[in-house]
């Protein structure tokens, strides 16, 4: 099932599977968003909850009982529920159940909002608790943004002028190793060798949005500026890039297996709910 929501100047769909952004279009039907083509990549725009990346051997442990969690978690696997619809805005909720306390023993809803603004998409992320004790957790968006034309075409330009270090993945893990991206006016030029090691993951920016540009022109920002974390990905020969704000990331080789120690996890007191939210912008 899908919910489509529109204004002036934009339309987006979101499926239920998931809660995911599937299709963002201007008032010319110029589509913005991957198609999610099986042979590269299936997906289009997935939530990241309740972990970001890999836990190491994909496991933690809690109370003294191990339990598994797959690369960036379940959220994006599961069936949202529309709970408030107007012609601009969308409301998804998930919440726990038997199978999620298999893997996640929390009590939580999560609810994603989308919403229309003029050429925006606002995505809005609420995470309550609903334990009488705290729970740890990570999110993050991943979203596809096509790139119909030739991927040398494209450049990335950075909000600000900062020293770009990223870490590197290893078997899925963030390792120490570091490497910097070069700009030219905060801009770096897209070419797949960048990604041949997996994603780039910037654990501090100074920068708060990303713009893509299309032969040098603006083409789709990405303003991000609640969100600590960000990676940039997309494969080998794949028309389309990633720009993916986080809080948190993958676990490293040194990971304790204590959730709530993991590097990059956020705790929630009890009763409490968290709530950030990032922009698309087309141009």
């Amino acid at each position: 099932m899908n919910t489509t929501i529109s204004n002036k100047t934009l339309k987006a769909c979101i499926k239920h599977a998931g809660a995911e952004l599937s299709s963002l279009t201007n008032n010319q039907k110029k589509e913005y968003m991957w198609n999610a083509d099986p042979d590269y990549w299936p997906k289009h725009s997935p939530v990241l909850f309740p972990i970001v990346g890999s836990l190491k051997n994909d496991s933690y442990t809690f109370n003294e009982k191990d339990y598994h969690l797959p690369r960036h978690g379940f959220a994006r696997d599961r069936e949202f529920e529309l709970i408030e619809k107007t012609e601009v805005s969308a409301t998804f909720s998930l919440s726990y159940d038997e199978e999620t306390l298999q893997k996640y023993p929390f009590k939580f809803e999560l609810q994603i909002i989308y919403k229309l603004e003029e050429n925006k998409l606002n995505i809005a992320y609420k995470v309550i608790n609903k334990e009488a004790t705290q729970i740890p957790f990570s999110i993050g968006a991943h979203p596809a943004f096509a790139l119909p034309e030739k991927f040398s075409n494209y450049s990335i330009q950075f909000e600000k002028k900062e020293k770009l270090e990223y870490s590197l993945l290893e078997d899925g893990l963030i390792s120490n190793k570091k490497e910097s991206l070069e700009t030219l006016n905060n801009t770096v030029n897209l070419n797949y060798k960048l990604f041949e090691n997996d994603a780039l993951v910037f654990k501090t920016l100074e920068s708060n949005s990303i713009t893509i540009l299309e032969n040098s022109k603006p083409y789709i920002k990405v303003d991000f500026r609640d969100f600590p974390n960000l990676g940039i990905w997309t494969k080998e020969n794949a028309p389309f890039i990633c720009i993916e704000p986080w809080f948190g990331y993958s676990d490293t080789p040194e990971k304790s297996g204590d959730l709530f120690k993991k590097e990059g996890i956020l705790i929630l007191e009890a009763n409490q709910s968290f709530y950030t939210s990032f922009n698309i912008e087309i141009f």
